[in-house]
């Protein structure tokens, strides 16, 4: 059964946290992750192939967040953020996600596994972005 996009935007953001942390062992964190989730191997591996789809434009997608977040040293942005803020800008400038909801999204989850002042910096990160978008300026 296919997962809802909220479950599968979580797994995906897991997926790339865990792989800020390591980049062997990923099936290592699947057994893990099916576990939270509740989750079979087939929707864990959809979410790999998202979680792989955004690695992919990592370069680009963080030089994005350092041009905007000129204040905030990219290393020093935690590493919850920083993935929170990646998952939100491929889904604003790589996916065909409306971007008020790929911001809305980033926000929900910056609200559950970080704090009311995270999801108000990513927020502001990506709502700024979203208007470079609609401006042309990346």
């Amino acid at each position: 059964m296919a997962l809802n996009p909220h479950k599968m935007r979580e797994i995906v953001f897991h997926l790339l946290y865990s792989s800020d942390f390591t980049q062997s062992g990923q099936e290592d964190s699947f057994s893990v992750l099916m576990q939270l989730h509740q989750v079979t191997k087939k929707n864990l591996y959809t979410a790999e192939a998202q979680a792989q789809e955004i690695r992919t434009q990592l370069p680009k997608i963080d030089q994005m967040i350092s041009e905007t977040a000129k204040e905030y040293e990219f290393d020093r942005i935690p590493r919850v953020e920083r993935n929170l803020l990646r998952l939100g800008v491929f889904e604003i400038y790589f996916s065909t996600l409306p971007p008020k909801v790929a911001i809305s999204e980033a926000v929900r989850l910056a609200r559950k596994f970080a704090s009311s002042e995270s999801a108000n910096f990513i927020n502001a990160i990506l709502d700024a972005l979203y208007k470079n978008k609609l401006e042309g300026v990346q």
